[in-house]
């Protein structure tokens, strides 16, 4: 009966048996002072690199050593070049070690490279090269405009990686969840990630980024920034002039206009009437020089873009200058007006306090009147009654 070779015993083995197996040769066929036997070291490597896949060998007596690509393709008998691809080199052939070198790797070239050595009965051994694929930096796709009071739709999308690349949308240093979505292109997958944010007028111009993270990166991540484009209606503001304006003054006006985008167009108007003639318009600036009581009304700045429109004014009264003086003139008579209500209240209250005292001096003078009467009526009795008066008189001075 002919013996089953090793080789084709594996291949009728499930794999952790197979591979098993091939240890359990190899063990055995080393037991021997001279036997000889082959290893093979996987590799990885990243895409458009260069990998190194080496065959060591054990007790090397010269026999043929082949190498052949996933495919089983040979790619070397011997150190001699079997298939025509040039990125495939013999850098190494010794009793001890062949190695062969692989050029321009892309991830259709990964999967295993069979290390084989025949002898009385043929060893092979695989070493598997694995292709990573990071990924470029990722891209933003913007499903609609960010409108004021609305939500924006962004989403990061990385193309192409392997393994598949992790993304993350971060703003102001805080991370925002997003929904993850994958695709596996055969050998590469493509990964995006989206978000959904209220936007106002105050997010325009807002930092966000997205982060691609990678085992082929390391501690290094590819990032992709983009700030926020959000779309408001216009705002309008009319910086006046300072001081009182008279005539023959120069009147300058300002509108300032903000909005997204920004109008392109102001306009300038004068409420139920039309702009003087001296008027002087460029842009957002509006002047009239010599100014008269005639340019006196309500001036207007209007602008607005596909999102809305806003509108300021400014009324403009000039001063004339006879009027001004006679202003001025009228406040002396004013001061002289309430000196004279101060006089008159002063003299009032002295009427009012002389009065009272009058009064009071009158009465005063009524009782000592009647006090005296009292004492001429004694004297008039005494002197009918005779000498019972003057003793009584008398008695009256003791």
């Amino acid at each position: 009966m002919r013996p089953v070779r090793s080789s084709v015993l594996c291949r009728l083995l499930p794999a952790p048996f197979a591979l098993a197996l091939r240890s359990l040769v190899l063990v055995l066929l080393c037991i021997t002072p001279h036997c000889q036997a082959v290893q093979a070291e996987n590799v990885t490597v990243l895409e458009g690199g260069t990998a190194q896949i080496s065959c060591r060998l054990q007790n090397y007596d010269g026999s043929i050593v082949v190498i052949q690509n996933p495919r089983r393709q040979t790619l070397f008998f011997n150190g001699t070049r079997a298939l025509k691809d040039d990125r495939f080199q013999m850098v190494l052939f010794t009793p001890r070690l062949v190695r062969i070198e692989l050029t321009n790797v892309s991830v259709f070239d990964e999967g295993g490279y069979f290390c084989q050595l025949y002898t009385d009965a043929t060893h092979h051994q695989v070493a598997t090269l694995s292709v990573l694929v990071p990924p470029e930096t990722p891209t933003v796709d913007v499903k609609q405009e960010a409108v004021e009071g609305g939500e924006v739709e962004l989403t990061c999308v990385s193309p192409r990686s392997k393994p598949a690349a992790t993304l993350r949308w971060m703003r102001n240093g805080r991370e925002i969840p997003g929904v993850v979505s994958q695709q596996d292109n055969g050998k590469t997958f493509s990964v995006s990630s989206t978000i959904r944010i209220p936007v106002e007028r105050k997010d325009n111009g807002a930092a966000l980024s997205c982060e691609a993270f990678h085992p082929a990166l390391g501690t290094q991540r590819r990032v992709r920034h983009y700030r926020l484009d959000v779309f408001f209606a216009p705002t309008v503001r009319i910086v006046p002039p300072s001081g009182i304006l008279r005539e023959g003054d120069s009147l300058s006006l300002t509108c300032s206009v903000s909005g997204n985008p920004l109008p392109r167009n102001i306009q300038w108007s004068k409420i139920n009437d039309t702009l003087p003639e001296r008027a002087e318009i460029s842009g957002p600036t509006f002047q009239i020089s010599r100014l008269s009581q005639s340019h006196n009304g309500t001036y207007l700045c209007q602008a607005q873009n596909n999102f809305g429109r806003a509108a300021d004014h400014y009324t403009l009264l000039v001063y004339d200058p006879g009027a001004v003086v006679e202003t001025h003139s009228a406040v002396p008579y004013a001061v002289i007006g309430g000196v004279l209500a101060l006089l008159v209240f002063t003299v009032i209250c002295v009427l009012i306090v002389t009065i009272w005292c009058s009064v009071r001096q009158k009465g005063s003078y009524l009782t000592h009147e009647a006090s005296g009467l009292d004492e001429h009526g004694e004297v008039q009795e005494a002197f009918l009654n005779g000498n019972d008066a003057s003793q009584g008189k008398k008695e009256y001075l003791l």
